[in-house]
Formats: structure tokens, C-alpha cells, sequence
């Protein structure tokens, strides 16, 4: 008896550490969603500030990025916020932007990469001929244009930073459906300006 009492005390001990994991489990997992809708929150207040002319606004003080352009796939339902910066603290929570590329709305070659997995997960699906649109700090919006998409080894391949030729390159990790990320491999999206707005250089 005192066996089979013994036992049942496991047994429900057991089913109690497993509730309890799973409810720790759950709300560790509510928290990391509640930490990305905040942040957007953030990013969408900081941005809304940017616009107004209060400059490069940190979205949260101890944050090292703050938003630099707003990017839009009309076709693909894609209104995404871009970041300064490229490094992976940054893109957990948009795209970057990368350094020595132009900056949004400037003449040049604007790079902005992201992860293949959330925001930049559309790019498989862009197709030549399709739009996209930039908007910069300034609150001007630019329009592109896909000619194609390439895949590049970054071990071979660097990503041309022409100053008179006024691009959109997007670039995110490639295969789409790798088990592991990171790899040499980079899916590389290029699109050109559409005459007749900023970007392009001409009014």
C-alpha cells in the first residue's frame, strides 16, 4: 500500500513538474512575441518621429539602431521598416541597412539585407517587372523596379556600390528552406529606379 501510495506521489509529482515546465514554456514564448510587437510599437513611434524632422530617433534609449527608411512590396503586402546597420542584433527586428551603400532617397546603390526566414521572406517571390517602394527620412518616397535576382557566393562575390547608378539591391541568405542559417550563399534581388521620382535623380 504505502508502495503504491509512493508511486502515485511520483506519478502526480511528475504531471505537476510537467505542468509547470509547460506553462513556463508557454509564457516564455507569449514573451517573446509581446517583446517583437512592442518593439515595432517602438520602431513605428521612432520612425513617425523621424518623419516629423526630429532626426536619427532611437526607438528605445539603449538601442545602437534606429529606422532609416520604410520599405513596401504593394503586391506582396509588404510594409516593412529598415534599420541602420546590418549587423544580427539589428536584423532581429527589421532589415538594415548597409553601411557604405547609399543612404535611402540618395543617388547610388542602396543594399539592405535581411533574414530569409521572417522579413525578407517575400524576396523568393519577387518576380522582374515587379515594384517596390523606398520611403526615406526626408518622407519622399521612391519607386524601383526588379530586373532580376541572382544567388552569390559572399566567399567570391562582392555587392557593386555604383554611385551613379541609382539601385535597390536587396539580400537575404539562400536556400529558403535551409536547415541550419548563415553559409556562403546570399539570394541577391536588384532592382532600378523608375524615372521620374527621387531616387532616379531626375523630378
Amino acid at each position: 500500500m504505502n508502495a503504491t501510495a509512493s508511486a502515485g506521489r511520483a506519478v502526480s509529482g511528475f504531471a505537476a513538474a510537467l505542468l509547470i515546465a509547460g506553462c513556463l514554456s508557454m509564457a516564455s514564448g507569449a514573451w517573446i512575441h509581446a517583446k517583437a510587437w512592442l518593439a515595432q510599437v517602438l520602431l513605428e513611434g521612432a520612425w513617425t518621429a523621424t518623419l516629423a524632422g526630429a532626426g536619427s530617433v532611437r526607438p528605445w534609449p539603449w538601442a545602437d539602431t534606429w529606422p532609416v527608411a520604410r520599405l513596401e512590396s504593394e503586391a506582396h503586402d509588404v510594409r516593412l521598416l529598415v534599420l541602420a546597420g546590418s549587423t544580427g542584433r539589428t536584423l532581429a527586428f527589421g532589415p538594415g541597412h548597409q553601411d557604405g551603400s547609399a543612404v535611402p532617397g540618395a543617388p547610388g546603390t542602396v543594399i539592405i539585407g535581411g533574414h530569409r526566414d521572417t522579413h525578407f521572406r517575400f524576396l523568393r517571390d519577387l518576380a522582374p517587372g515587379d515594384r517596390l517602394r523606398l520611403q526615406s527620412a526626408s518622407g519622399a518616397w521612391s519607386e524601383y523596379r526588379v530586373v532580376g535576382a541572382t544567388v552569390a557566393d559572399i566567399r567570391h562575390h562582392r555587392l557593386a556600390l555604383d554611385p551613379g547608378n541609382p539601385m535597390l539591391t536587396l539580400v537575404t541568405c539562400y536556400p529558403f528552406d535551409a536547415l541550419r542559417p548563415g553559409g556562403p550563399l546570399r539570394y541577391v534581388v536588384e532592382a532600378v529606379a523608375v524615372p521620374g521620382n527621387d531616387a532616379s535623380g531626375r523630378a
